[in-house]
């Protein structure tokens, strides 16, 4: 007989603050890109069917789009995401490349600050004209 022990759903949960930085650099790395390819297939399909009739139902679907607040936080949260993993993909290649293994920790901050401050930076130009 083996001694088994079960930790519980709660205390399964509290597992997360064990992760290191590279565990969540790793898990927001592959989460962004999974958003980036449900983005990408959404965007193919939207501009597949607003081109299908003619050019003008292609303009009118762009202008409706653009005009709902909600599809402009969604820009804003793409645009994050996307500054996202292409600054991580930069640090992941430079860990690949043997550069900045000791500060992994630290470099994935910095890719968060950064990109909190671009997408700060860039909201009045999503917003303006709401």
């Amino acid at each position: 007989m083996t001694d088994t022990y079960d930790r519980g759903v709660v205390e399964d949960f509290g597992r997360w603050r064990e992760f290191s930085a590279g565990m969540w650099a790793w898990i927001l790395h592959k989460f962004t890109g999974w958003l980036l390819v449900g983005y990408l297939f959404t965007h193919i399909a939207v501009l597949s069917t607003a081109t299908a009739a003619d050019p003008a139902v292609y303009t009118e679907t762009l202008r409706a789009l653009e005009a709902l607040l909600v599809v402009r936080l969604l820009e804003i949260g793409l645009l994050a995401v996307a500054v996202f993993h292409m600054l991580n993909g930069v640090r992941l290649l430079f860990v690949d490349l043997g550069v900045g293994l000791d500060r992994q920790a630290t470099t994935f901050y910095v890719t968060l600050v950064v990109t909190a401050a671009i997408t700060v930076a860039s909201v009045p130009t999503y917003l303006a004209g709401v």
